[in-house]
């Protein structure tokens, strides 16, 4: 890559050179995100994931430039106008924008006024009128009727039609005008009158107006989402009058009619041209600038949903709760697998509680449950109530489960392959136990945007979403660990270095071949290479391996250096992981070397002192109010238990225990100023909030958190 490119990402970034240099030649050799922050410290400087990220982003950026570049050069060279001159300007340029600019007047246009005035001859003429130096353009204009120009206007119109694409070309004009609407510029938005009735949920756009720069990402994307669906008029204006004042001065060099005819081209220029043009730029900028913003929380709240605690390998009755279909029950042991299934009808129409109650109970007593899972969505609140009051022989902990997502998942072709010989509802069911169990094996199944964790996820760039989510997900699975032995090739697949077909691999030569031994026989697995190994094999984990390392994150080419380690403190592998005193008598300076540094040294030691530890916080029960079912249970002044669902920039949807979220505004969330939600509550955080406002008719619940011990 180029040294001024390097140099360009280095500053972006905050980095030094030798750090971009170095995780470009890593991404060329085919390493990964989580592989580079994680096993290549020294050479990065110790960068995190998210840096490293944002590096790979701008070196796409930089590249996706670059070609461009070569585009442009070969269509001016076709063209016969490229000049040593204007390539070295288009070769050093790195902003998309002004590249554009510089290429704008050799782009090949349609038959616009100003080409068509050129094929009648009026260049000369124009060329005339914008030197302002002789004033007397009537005689000048007499001598170009001829053909399709009848008279002096049509001569006159023509030769202005090329000074205002002359204008609009300009980049000394584009750029004052851009500068105008990079922080003057005002979003509006209005009704469309007949839409009116259909348009209630827009309401609170339907006659707005405000800066453009102070407007927020969630409503922009509001406003734009509004004009899609053909309910409100969208508009980004600036003070036209002064615009054009300030191009009169950059362009208008004297007094008469030529200066006249000048001001004349310059106000259809602005109008007809740049206006336009810039204000297309800055919807499609302040779009992008939206939707990135958008991804970005939603990828923060996909982030904190991954890596909720699991449950573990327990015995799980899952309930997928309903009224008139019924409640489906499964029960699934330890892997996930199904043992059991049935359906019972506890709440009305049926109303069978008592024969329901026997059903629960016979099921936990034959199948050995541990827990129940509750689907959190319709009948969910019912549901828990009615097990709550079943009784069982031994202690039976209870936890509600969120469903977002599981009629995606039970509806798929993966829940197809996985369950083929169960309907959606019982697919269903098993998704919801296996979200306890462990949420991030069950939840990578699932595509993210189906989660329900994001905001205006449907109206985002759809290919930049997919690409932030995989890569958030694949930060958390290779962050977390994965049991090669027991885990789907759904969860294989976002492994560092695995993919897909490298994962469906795997999961045949463990069917066929029984269960791995060691991470170096993954080397047999076909197609499995030494790239690969390395890429992926810090982040497998064997439970019970001959070697103990290969359970833990240690990567295996530390493993001579731990051996030399052992030597070193007469010891065995086996005597030194957990062994705090024997890690405290390592001396690591002693093993600093041209490729080991103190940072990967460091991550060594404290993975031996824990290893296999799971990141993941412990998994707490909570518990609705007992008073609250429906949003008509609801009083303004209630304090109630509440579980976050979901974190905007706005602030963070609470679920109270009723089929309505209700939103704890930023202002509300606590007393201090805040502008990010994120900074002070987390998806599924536990909390108390205030009923401030309910509004029935459009199912509105707006609560507060200020003032309330949480």
């Amino acid at each position: 890559m180029e040294t001024e490119i390097v140099k360009l990402i280095s500053n972006e970034v905050n980095c030094k050179d030798w750090q971009i240099s170095n995780v470009v030649k890593l991404f060329e050799g085919g390493a990964t995100i989580p592989f580079i922050s994680r096993y290549r410290k020294e050479m990065t400087g110790s960068l995190d994931e998210v840096q490293v990220l944002n590096i790979k982003e701008l070196i796409d950026k930089y590249q996706t430039l670059e070609k461009r570049k070569i585009t442009i050069l070969e269509t001016i060279k076709e063209s016969g106008l490229l000049t040593p001159e204007l390539e070295t300007l288009i070769v050093g340029c790195y902003n998309s924008t002004e590249l554009e600019d510089i290429y704008l007047p050799y782009k090949p246009k349609r038959k616009s006024r100003a080409e068509i005035a050129r094929s009648k001859g009026l260049e000369q003429l124009a060329d005339f009128i914008f030197s302002q130096k002789n004033q007397n353009i009537l005689q000048f204009a007499q001598s170009f009727i001829k053909g399709d120009i009848k008279n002096i206007e049509d001569a006159i119109n023509g030769a202005n039609d090329i000074i205002a694409e002359k204008i609009n070309e300009d980049t000394r004009a584009r750029n004052l005008v851009r500068n105008l609407f990079k922080f003057d510029a005002v979003i509006s938005s209005k009704v469309i009158k007949a839409k009116e009735a259909e348009a209630l949920k827009y309401t609170d756009y339907f006659s707005l107006s405000e800066k453009l720069v102070k407007c927020p990402s969630h409503r922009i994307l509001a406003i734009r989402r509004g004009e899609s669906e053909g309910f409100l008029r969208v508009k980004i204006d600036i003070d036209n009058e002064s615009a054009i004042n300030k191009l009169f001065k950059l362009f208008v060099t004297g007094k008469g009619e030529a200066s006249n005819q000048v001001e004349n081209a310059i106000q259809d220029s602005y109008k007809r041209l740049i206006c336009p043009s810039i204000e297309n730029e800055f919807a499609t900028l302040s779009k992008e600038k939206a939707d990135k913003e958008a991804i970005r929380v939603f990828g923060e709240n996909l982030k904190q949903l991954l890596l909720l605690p699991p449950l573990g390998n327990k015995r799980v009755l899952a309930i997928d709760p309903g009224y008139r279909t019924g409640c489906k029950v499964v029960c699934i042991n330890e892997q996930g697998n199904i043992l059991f299934n049935e359906t019972i009808y506890p709440h009305p129409p049926q109303k069978e509680i008592i024969q329901a109650s026997k059903k629960i109970t016979s099921i936990v007593n034959a199948y050995k449950i541990e827990c129940v899972a509750i689907g959190n969505a319709t009948a969910g609140r019912e549901t828990e109530n009615f097990i709550k009051n079943v009784r069982f022989d031994k202690p039976i902990k209870v936890y509600m489960v969120s469903e977002a997502g599981a009629s995606v998942y039970s509806a798929s072709s993966v829940a197809r392959e996985e369950l083929p010989q169960y309907d959606v509802t019982v697919r269903g069911a098993v998704s919801i136990g296996r979200r306890l169990q462990d949420p991030l094996a069950e939840l990578v199944k699932i595509d993210p945007k189906s989660i329900g964790v994001g905001q205006y996820q449907h109206d985002v760039d759809q290919t930049l979403l997919k690409n932030n989510l995989d890569n958030i997900v694949e930060e958390c699975v290779n962050k977390v660990g994965v049991n090669i032995n027991t885990s789907s090739r759904y969860l294989l697949s976002y492994v560092s270095g695995i993919g897909p077909q490298l994962a469906k691999n795997i999961t045949e030569y463990c069917e066929k071949n029984g269960p791995f031994k060691s991470r170096s026989d993954l080397l047999k697995v076909p197609r499995f290479g030494e790239k690969a190994f390395e890429l992926a094999a810090g982040f497998l984990r064997i439970s019970d391996a001959e070697n103990p390392l290969d359970n833990t994150s240690v990567h295996p080419e530390r493993y001579k250096l731990i051996s030399k380690i052992c030597k070193d403190l007469n010891c065995t592998i086996e005597n030194l992981v957990s062994n705090k005193e024997l890690l405290g008598k390592i001396q690591i300076e002693k093993y600093i070397s041209d490729e080991v540094g103190l940072p990967t040294l460091n991550d060594v030691i404290t993975e031996l002192e824990k290893p296999g530890r799971d990141i993941r916080l412990g998994i707490k029960i909570f518990e609705f109010s007992q008073d609250v079912y429906n949003i008509d249970d609801l009083r303004t002044g209630m304090i109630l238990p509440g579980i976050i669902t979901n974190v905007t920039n706005f602030g963070a949807f609470v679920d109270i225990g009723i089929k309505q979220n209700g939103l704890v505004h930023v202002s509300n969330i606590c007393n201090e100023f805040i502008t990010n939600p994120a900074d002070k509550v987390t998806l599924n955080q536990h909390v108390k909030v205030k009923v401030i406002e309910v509004d029935k008719e459009r199912g509105r619940i707006q609560l507060s958190m200020k003032d309330i011990g949480q």
